[in-house]
This record gives C-alpha cells, structure tokens and sequence, in this order.
C-alpha cells in the first residue's frame, strides 16, 4: 500500500505578497487620513484652550476690575485648575500674553498660542 505523496500545508510565496500589497494599499489610504484628524484635533483644542483662558481673564477683570499680573494669577485665584496646555507645542510655558493699553489694569489682556507655523488654514498660529 502506497500512499499519495501529501500536499504541504501553507501558503504559497505569491499568495503572501498578494496580501501584503493589499494591506500596504489600506494603509496608504488610512496613514493620511490619520494624521490629517490629529492636526485638525491639535487645532480643535487650541481654539478651546484658548478661549477658555480669555473667558477666565474677562472674568477676572469683572470681578477685579483689572487684568491679572500673569495668567498664574487665574489659577491661584481659582479662575481656571491649571494653565492649559497649547497642543501644538505641548508645553503650558509658551503662551505668548499681551498687555492692555492702559499698563494701570493690569498685565494680561489676552492670550496667543507661541507655536510656530501655520494652521491648515494658511493662518498663523500666533495670530489666534
């Protein structure tokens, strides 16, 4: 009794590359989508962060009646838990403050981002 010789088991060299090709198509797809919706998130919550400390500081004021010295001043006041965080350089340290016109209210009146760069929109980060 002489059995057939047996086929071995597995996959041929041609039908793995046909699937790698596949998944490196897919991944091309996704890779730029991916990276697109985190910069357009990074931009999302700098205009959030943003915000949020100017709604602090024109609380500040109406409460003060001037401007906080620093924008430590709204967070040992209570007017915000922490100094957000700017998502495009990653540090809380790189606010870039402005003073009001008249130096007798105070030492902040608003707040830009310090990122350097563009937003996808073409506009500066520094300008928002």
């Amino acid at each position: 009794m002489t059995s057939a010789p047996r086929k071995a088991a597995g996959f041929t060299l041609i039908e793995l590359i046909v699937v790698m090709l596949i998944i490196a198509m897919l991944a091309s797809l996704a890779v730029p989508r991916y990276f697109g919706s985190i910069e357009k998130s990074k931009n999302a919550v700098l205009k959030e962060n943003l915000s949020l400390m100017r709604d602090a500081l024109d609380k500040y004021y109406g409460d003060n009646g001037i401007y906080p010295a620093t924008l430590d001043d709204l967070v040992s006041r209570k007017y915000l838990r922490s100094i957000p965080r700017d998502p495009v350089t990653e540090s809380s340290s790189t606010w870039i403050t402005v003073a009001p016109e008249d130096s007798d209210k105070g030492g902040v009146y608003d707040v830009h981002s310090g990122a350097e760069g563009n937003a996808a929109d073409g506009s500066p980060y520094k300008e928002w």
